[in-house]
């Protein structure tokens, strides 16, 4: 794995001494006129970082024919709380955004700003968290096995006589 790629299970940082582990879990929320957002926050452990991967918005079951706005509300670069809109949707039209790998670090608001919905946010819950010491020992511990192979020798030719 090369340095840019991520295993789900195990985060690649080509810098560091310890890597670390990022761990996945689904996402859902539904924002209608009665629950207009969600804002995700992930837990206060000071280890922890908690990213939202958003994939997909879709319009519910019993949608009106109008248009349905997705804003999302996160911080910057610089720290400033910026909204963006990312989806609008139209029953007739356009009911689903695939949105891909949109990631977003916590804490994060999903607000419909437009129509009453429902509409269904998708994605994955990202949690990444420094690998333990015993996990590393784990890890070299395997390296170590593969070095040990032993190389098969080729093959003898007979002589001809």
């Amino acid at each position: 794995m090369s340095c840019g790629d991520h295993d789900h299970e195990h985060g690649t940082d080509c810098g560091g001494m310890s890597q670390p582990k990022l761990e996945s879990f689904l996402f859902s929320c539904e924002l209608s006129s009665k629950v207009p957002f969600y804002t995700f926050q992930g837990d206060e452990e000071e280890d922890l970082e908690h990213f939202l991967e958003l994939r997909t918005v879709c319009i519910g079951e019993g949608a009106k024919e109008e248009s349905n706005v997705l804003e999302v509300t996160a911080k910057n670069h610089l720290g400033k709380t910026i909204s963006v809109p990312i989806a609008h949707l139209h029953i007739n039209c356009l009911p689903m955004v695939s949105l891909g790998e949109f990631e977003l670090k916590a804490p994060i608001t999903i607000r419909l700003k437009a129509g009453t919905g429902p509409v269904t946010v998708s994605g994955l819950h990202l949690i990444a968290s420094e690998a333990s010491e015993s996990d590393s020992e784990e890890e070299d511990d395997d390296e170590e096995m593969d070095e040990e192979i032993v190389p098969i020798m080729p093959a003898k030719k007979k002589q001809k006589s």
